[in-house]
């Protein structure tokens, strides 16, 4: 359960992915809110996913959180 929980929550992070600003934008490097269970977010830091600072109060996608979280989308039946 613990599994579909944390690619659920990745999934959902990328779809609701922003960019800070326009260098953001061109490097591709997408933001989320923490708004999500912290033990979660925990383990994507850990797995080098979604990193951030503890006070911020949002995230960055890695290179590797944003294609896993479109394979896991394609996995989920969710059309980008």
């Amino acid at each position: 359960m613990n599994e579909t929980v944390k690619e659920l929550t990745l999934i959902l992070m990328y779809l609701t992915s922003f960019y800070n600003d326009k260098m953001a934008k061109e490097l591709d490097v997408r933001s989320a809110w923490k708004g999500y269970d912290f033990d979660i977010l925990n383990q994507l830091n850990d797995e080098e996913l979604a990193v951030g600072k503890p006070h911020n109060k949002s995230v960055c996608l890695t290179k590797e959180g944003v294609e896993l979280a479109k394979q896991l989308c394609q996995k989920y039946n969710i059309d980008l």
